[in-house]
């Protein structure tokens, strides 16, 4: 048992081998190279404070990531694929800010590796979308893809997945429309409704049942805040949303869209 913990250690120590990002722009599409990436002129190192992933202050070589988008405007929506099948759908005007939250893709050097993310799992590379200062822009944990294999411009959410959408006669300000913008930030990178999104990271929301039809509502707010207080498990994957995150009002308008959607079930 010994010699296997060792050769696992090993392994997590060992310098990670050069990757690719694959840019899916239209005709601006391009296919970076680890080591085009670690020289590219406005490669720079950065310094993130309290990491979302790490718990921690890291420091990485980065690319701020609008210098990577070229001919991507504030309009736009993208999608960044991870290696286990994370999807963050984002929206293009954020990334392209040069002032306040700023998105970075960080670059993982084979010869320099991150830590592992725990014992048991790789690190954040080989490439890593992280922000400085995300707290002026309202940027959520679910906007912080690692493992980055791909970023595309797609169509909107809205437009691909209609499965989504909630009745087209609420107004547009109404509580449970604004709940599904946010259901769109925080939960489709790992979720999908009705059978719809691209992700493929955790279980449907809606079909068989929505969470909103086996667990009260008060259990459901405790189980975003905080997963392992209802179900202790120790591969568990999803993050828990504090209120600095989701404040309570916001997290009220998102169970409302789910509490909706109940009664709007479309079979995959």
């Amino acid at each position: 048992m010994k010699a296997l913990i060792l050769f696992v250690v090993l392994l997590l120590s060992l310098p990670s081998s050069a990757a690719q990002l694959e840019l899916q722009l239209g005709p601006n599409s391009r296919t970076w190279q680890t080591e085009e990436l670690l020289t590219h002129p406005q490669l720079q190192f950065i310094t993130v404070k309290n990491d979302v992933s790490y718990k921690k202050d890291m420091t990485y070589r980065a690319v701020p990531v609008a210098a990577l988008l070229t001919g991507i405007k504030p309009g736009d929506h993208l999608q960044a694929v991870a290696l286990d099948g994370f999807a963050a759908e984002l929206a293009a005007a954020p990334l392209l800010n040069e002032k306040g939250a700023r998105a970075w893709l960080a670059i993982e050097d084979p010869a320099h590796p991150w830590p592992p993310l725990s014992a048991d799992k790789p690190s954040a590379g080989p490439f890593y979308l992280v922000w400085t200062d995300p707290q002026s822009g309202n940027i959520s944990p679910e906007q912080w893809p690692f493992e980055v294999a791909s970023i595309k411009r797609m169509a909107s959410v809205t437009e691909r997945f209609p499965a989504l959408l909630p009745d087209p006669a609420l107004k547009a300000d109404d509580p449970i429309n604004q709940g599904f913008a946010l259901f769109q930030k925080n939960c489709l990178a790992c979720h999908r409704l009705n059978g719809a999104g691209d992700a493929q990271f955790g279980p449907d929301l809606n079909i068989p049942y929505n969470p909103t039809e086996y667990l009260g509502m008060d259990f459901l707010k405790r189980y975003i805040r905080n997963p392992q207080d209802l179900r202790q498990w120790p591969q568990a994957k999803m993050p828990g949303f504090s209120e600095a995150v989701l404040p309570d009002a916001d997290l009220q308008k998102l169970m409302a869209y789910l509490q909706h959607m109940a009664g709007h079930k479309v079979k995959p």
